[in-house]
């Protein structure tokens, strides 16, 4: 093709739909895949501009040979990949699901990017949680210590694609990115469910009384440092995407419910603390700051006000189930 083709694995994900959204807006062609069907026009970011977007349901635990023939009929030079079995929780209850999705089924994947010389940047989108709980800021280089299924299994492949960058060239770059949040995001995530709660004047449970301390980053940051890593990022080489502004989860929805004009007090109520649940996660972002010249543009107030005004403006939440979102 003439066209500047990408490949999207994950295009259905937040992070996935989100950055189809920004790089369409760079003249690319998207080759966008997921194990769901095509999403709701609610929670896909894209969806106001999908002419430059061939989408294709697939699941690669059932059919990597789809993604294979699609390879070698596009020919991509870089290819992103979003997709993860998530939810820490449920990854305790049955592991061997997480284990397949995100060890064995990416593995086979990779051995098959690995025929294609045409491919040039394999951007491997992976999780702070392979590091486990952290009491000071870290680079890149920091040791594995994960403490969950979920964690495991994603350091687990993480590491496979290191010695496959070492040893055999293979052109992987690792992004690790703080939490992040925006307009578009799955409801039963903290920043979207306590406006949900918020505006249904419903009480936010927080797990472990919210005394975790995290980086929430907006995800239209997120999207262009990915874009940033894409074309300049070094073969090899992690990137960390964060803030510099770290908040416990208590002072996070403290910050919601005031924005909703609620009593913090009164709309908050402690819950037992999930297992394995890392207390900390402190990401040193200096190395993309400085190579790549990015930086965060949005302020947490900002981001949080945008995803308040997106959720007031899709009516159908008015009528969300709150099981669903509290559940999870």
């Amino acid at each position: 093709m003439d066209k500047k083709v990408i490949f999207v694995l994950g295009s259905n994900s937040f992070s996935g739909s989100n950055f189809i959204r920004f790089i369409l807006q760079k003249k690319f062609f998207v080759i966008a895949i997921s194990r769901s069907k095509e999403a709701s026009k609610e929670f896909l970011a894209y969806h106001e501009n999908q002419k430059e977007v061939k989408f294709f349901k697939i699941d690669i635990n059932k059919n990597l040979n789809k993604v294979e023939r699609l390879l070698r009929y596009y020919k991509p030079k870089y290819f992103i990949n979003f997709s993860a079995q998530g939810m820490v929780d449920q990854s305790w209850k049955w592991p061997s699901d997480w284990y397949q999705t995100n060890v064995i089924s990416q593995i086979k994947l990779i051995e098959i990017l690995k025929k294609f010389k045409f491919l040039k940047k394999y951007i491997h989108f992976t999780t702070p949680e392979v590091y486990g709980s952290t009491n000071k800021k870290i680079k890149e280089n920091f040791n594995f210590n994960p403490s969950t299924p979920y964690a495991v299994s994603r350091a687990s492949t993480d590491m496979h694609l290191k010695i496959l960058n070492s040893y055999y060239n293979f052109p992987v770059i690792f992004t690790r990115a703080a939490n992040i949040f925006g307009p578009y995001q799955d409801l039963y995530r903290i920043i979207p469910k306590t406006v949900i709660s918020g505006l249904r004047k419903t009480k936010i449970r927080l797990h472990g009384g919210g005394e975790s301390l995290r980086s929430f980053i907006y995800v239209d940051d997120v999207s262009n440092a990915i874009f940033k890593i894409m074309k300049s990022g070094k073969i090899g080489n992690t990137y960390h995407i964060s803030t510099n502004r770290f908040v416990s989860i208590k002072n996070l929805v403290s910050i919601i419910l005031k924005k909703l004009e609620l009593d913090p007090k009164k709309y908050i109520k402690n819950v037992k603390d999930r297992v394995g649940k890392d207390d900390k996660y402190f990401l040193n972002s200096n190395k993309i700051r400085k190579e790549l010249r990015w930086s965060d543009n949005f302020t947490l107030e900002k981001g949080i006000q945008q995803t308040i005004n997106w959720i007031k403006k899709n009516n159908n939440f008015k009528n969300f189930s709150l099981d669903y979102i509290h559940k999870k």
